[in-house]
Order: C-alpha cells, then structure tokens, then sequence
C-alpha cells in the first residue's frame, strides 16, 4: 500500500509530498484545471516503476529531480517480500523507492536506499502498483497483448514460463541440428578440402622455430667470405708480429722474477697474458676453419624458408599458428567420423524436449480455455455493471495450423483475441473494430477491477479512466472504482465529479505564479472545499445555487456511505 509520495523539481512540480492515508482500502482522487500538471504525478510513478526518463522533465535551473514513494507491504504479500530478500533488499515489511534524474542524463534507481537497475525496479512495481492510464487502454485493442490478460487472470504464467524454457531449449537444439545436418550434406567435400590442407602442412612438416633458425644460418652464409678474410688478416697479424716475440718475453719475465722477488706479480700477469693470446689464436683459427664454405646451401634455405612462409599465408601468423591450426585440422576430420552420432543423439534429444514442450503447450491449451469461459462470465458481470446490460465479450482462441511444434510460439500454440459488441443482436467482432473511446474506458475498468482481485497489488491507480464517458455511464463507472476502493487502495485522477465525489480523501492539483514562475501545487481539500470543487467540476468557474446544492449532495453521498 503506498502511504507517501515526495516529488521534486519534476516539471512544473518544485516540491510535493503527498501523504495518503493510513488504511488498507479507500479513494483518493486528484482533480484540478486540465493543464494544472495532474499528469506528473502518473509520470511519476511511471519513473518509480523503471520507465524511461529524461532530462528535459527537470525543472528548469535545477541540477535534478527526485520522486520517492514509501509502500508498506502486508503479510497476504509474501511473493514481494520473497523478491525483496532474494535481491538483498529486505527492511521488513517497508519498500522505499527512490529515482534520481540529473540533467547529465545520468538515472539511479533505489529500493530501500540500496542502488538497483531499472528493470529490477520495473519488476518490483509489477506487484507493488498498478497503473491504468491510456496506453494501458490502447493494450486493448492489441491483439497480441490479449494472451497476457488471459494468462494473468488464469494465473497461467508459471506454466507458460515453463513452457517458454523448453521452447527456448528447443529451438537452440534444433539450430545445432541444422547445422549438422549442413555438416553431414558436405561432409566429404569438408573431408577432401580439410584432408588436403593437413597433407599440405604434414608434408612440408613444420618445427616450431625453425624459421628463426634458418634466418641466422642464411645470414651467416651470406657473410662467410667476409669474415673468412677478416679472421685470415687477424690471424697473419697475430702469428707474424705477436707470437714469436711472446715465447722471448716469457722467458725474460721468468728470470726477472727469479732475481727479484718484488716483480713476481707482474711477471705471472704478463706471462699469463701470453698464454691467452696464444690461445685466443687457436680459437680464432678454429672458428675461421669452421666458417660455412658450401653456398649451395644458401639455395636450400631459401627454399625451404618460401614453403614455411607460404604456410604462414595461408594457415596463420608464426609456424606456432600453423602447427594449431593443423591441430585443429585433425579435431575437425575425427569430429566428422562422428557427425552421425552426434546427430543420432541430437535428434533424441530434440524428439525428448518437443514432446515435452508439446505436453505443456496442450495442458497450457485446455487451461486457457477453461480461463477464457470463466473470463467471459466475469467480464459480462462487470460490463453489465459498467451500464453494458446487452454487451457480449467473448475470448476467441485460435491454433496453429501445422502438427507438432510448427507455428508454436514462446507463449504457446494458442492465439487469443478478445472480441466484443455493445448492442444486442449484433455480432461480436475485434475490439478495434467496434469500440469508442468510453466504450475502451470501461472495458479497461472491467478487466483491472477483475484482475486485481486476482494479484498482490494493493494500490490500484487510474488516470483518467473517465475519458469519453457521461451520464449514466458515468455514474457506473464511479460506482464500479467505489467498489474497488473497498478492497483495494485506489488512487484515480478525474474530470468527473461522479467519481470525485466518492472519494474519502481528495487532493486538488493546482497551477499558480509565484515570484514570476509557474509551479504546480497539490493541497487536501477540507470538505467544504471539496464541495467547491465538485460545483468547479460540475458548472465552470462560477457555479450557480443549484450547482453547488447539488455539489453539496454528491459531497454528501460519500459521507453517508
């Protein structure tokens, strides 16, 4: 049940709060001037239930907008308090819901001052309010919104979302097999192409790194004259003017140090000096001598390192590519050895979930019509009450035309589509073909009286469910909100003092000036005030005697009830 509501800076809104009472049933009814801003409190609630926003709904001159409602739950709503603890949203029996727009465009959502997404949200308000206002009229006169009346009021969705698993399931097994039946059709074409692309690679037989390897060994080919001539001119230099000597020079180091002690040190340096240049030149003699000399190899290389490259093109980057993707190659080529196994199994397994799915879809079937009979006497009840005496509503439920799953859809094999005629003696047809605007008004009326006696919703809001009626059907349809408001909290936003008048707590919704900006203002009329308003609603802006009598009488009405 929701007990308050705070907007602020929403449009011509500054500040609101709205306090309603503290009761489990009632009316409460906003009225004002059209134009006076009644629909920003539907807008409201609609960004409360995780609707689209937008930055423009800001007053102007302020950084954001705010829209707060507090609902107390009741123990009858165990399915709300289950989601609430499921999502770690939990505070006893109180929900608060909190939207903040900024004019960056940026939205946050809140329940119990914890940060949602908006379609959390949206799925919270499914079962906290529910809101009747004139798209929800025009739903009626669409045919595919029809089924989710009738599943709704047979209280059919656990079944049919049962059955929208399975079908889901179905269609993913039976795109698998489609494509493995593609597989199968060009399994040995795939078989020859796959067979020749891991011959080609097998027989080239490529090491990982190789390449590397055989790009330095080309290199060093290439310098292989070049460095035999720097080596050969580095070894005459060192055997002509460096070794001879170094024999001598030991020889004198070693009798210096016999002599003196002192030079011991120097004379080990420079004769170990001598031992490693001595050695350093049989080292580059070897190294000169094992210098490739054979150039035919560097044709070998080439060759061999066009193969590689060629591989590279055709079957990825790096030779490491090359070897996966034969790899993958040789999975592919056992995985077709297999196919008709795999769709032996696949074909069991959709065979498994089609019947079913099937299986539901019928037991789906014969509870929508066992709804649907059920709905067309309660909506002849309702309609009948709605000043509709002769009115026939009927639900049409119609099938595909192929067996098995073929024109099933994820809501079922049925098509349903409500049909309807005001007169008696006429036949019924399409709502969209037959109904006026206050002839839709009250078929929605009907429908939300009907279904929220079946729901958890405790607060039921209209907004201008009056549009297009008067008269006597006017009478009936405040009559019909009356009686829901004994059950229900019923907020409704009007133009008909018949449904004002019944109110137990009325709101005016007013637009002023105040210092030079237009705002937007709602206040709790005292009864002789709601008298004034109801001979404002019933005669203009100056009404007569008898107006504001008879202002006075429906006034009245509500406070001997």
């Amino acid at each position: 049940m929701l007990q308050e509501l705070r907007i602020k800076n929403l449009a011509l809104l500054k500040s609101m709060h709205l306090e309603l009472p503290d009761q489990d049933s009632g009316l409460v009814v906003l009225t004002g001037e059209t134009g006076a801003g009644k629909s920003i409190i539907l807008q409201a609630l609609h960004l409360l239930t995780g609707g689209r926003g937008s930055s423009s709904w800001i007053r102007s001159d302020c950084p954001f907008a705010e829209v707060e409602a507090f609902f107390v739950l009741g123990d009858h709503q165990r399915q709300m308090l289950a989601f609430l603890e499921e999502h770690g949203l939990d505070s006893g029996n109180e929900c608060l819901v909190r939207r903040i727009l900024s004019t960056g465009g940026r939205s946050r959502m809140f329940i119990n001052d914890r940060a949602v997404t908006a379609r959390l949200a949206a799925e919270l308000a499914e079962n906290l309010v529910s809101i009747g206002g004139q798209h929800d009229h025009q739903q009626l006169l669409q045919a595919k919104k029809h089924l989710d009346f009738l599943d709704t009021y047979g209280e059919l969705w656990p079944k049919r979302q049962s059955f929208t698993r399975l079908f889901k399931e179905w269609q993913q097994l039976s795109g698998t097999l489609r494509d493995l039946q593609e597989k199968e059709q060009d399994k040995e074409q795939r078989r020859d192409f796959l067979s020749y692309q891991l011959k080609e690679i097998n027989e080239i037989a490529p090491v990982s790194g190789e390449d590397e390897r055989l790009m330095k060994e080309r290199d060093l080919l290439k310098a292989s004259s070049t460095l035999a001539y720097l080596t050969g001119d580095s070894l005459h230099l060192l055997r002509s003017q460096l070794l001879d000597p170094l024999a001598a020079i030991r020889k004198n180091m070693e009798n210096a140090a016999g002599l003196d002690p002192e030079v011991a040190e120097l004379a080990e340096r420079i004769i170990s000096c001598c031992f490693e240049i001595e050695d350093l030149e049989t080292s580059l003699d070897r190294y000169r001598a094992g210098l490739p000399t054979n150039h035919a190899r560097l044709e070998e290389i080439s060759d061999r390192l066009a193969r590689l490259k060629g591989l590279q093109r055709k079957y990825g980057q790096g030779l490491d590519s090359v070897l996966a993707f034969a790899k993958q190659i040789e999975m592919e080529l056992a995985g077709l050895d297999d196919l008709e196994d795999d769709i032996a199994d696949l074909e069991l397994a959709l065979e498994k979930t089609s019947t079913k799915a099937l299986l539901i879809a019928t037991e789906l079937s014969q509870a929508r019509k066992t709804a649907a009979a059920k709905l067309e006497k309660a909506m002849q009840a309702e309609l009948a009450s709605l000043q509709f005496p002769q009115a026939v509503f009927k639900v049409a439920i119609g099938f595909p035309e192929g067996m098995g799953m073929d024109g099933v859809q994820p809501s079922g094999r049925d098509q349903v589509e409500f049909l309807f005629s005001a007169n008696a003696g006429e036949p019924v047809k399409p709502l969209a073909k037959v109904v006026s605007g206050g002839e839709l008004s009250r078929l929605m009326l009907a429908m939300k009286c009907i279904l929220a006696r079946r729901d958890q919703v405790d607060t039921v809001i209209f907004d201008e469910v009056d549009a297009g009626i008067g008269g006597q059907a006017a009478e009936a349809v405040a009559a019909k909100i009356s009686e829901l408001a004994t059950h229900h909290q019923v907020v409704c936003i009007t133009h008909l003092p018949q449904i004002a008048a019944y109110a137990q707590t009325h709101y005016l919704v007013e637009k002023k000036v105040e210092d030079g900006r237009t705002i937007t203002s709602i206040r709790l009329l005292t009864q002789e005030e709601r008298v004034q308003e109801l001979a404002r609603m019933l005669g203009g802006e100056s009404p007569s005697r008898q107006t504001l009598a008879l202002a006075r009488e429906l006034a009245e009405r509500q406070v001997g009830q």
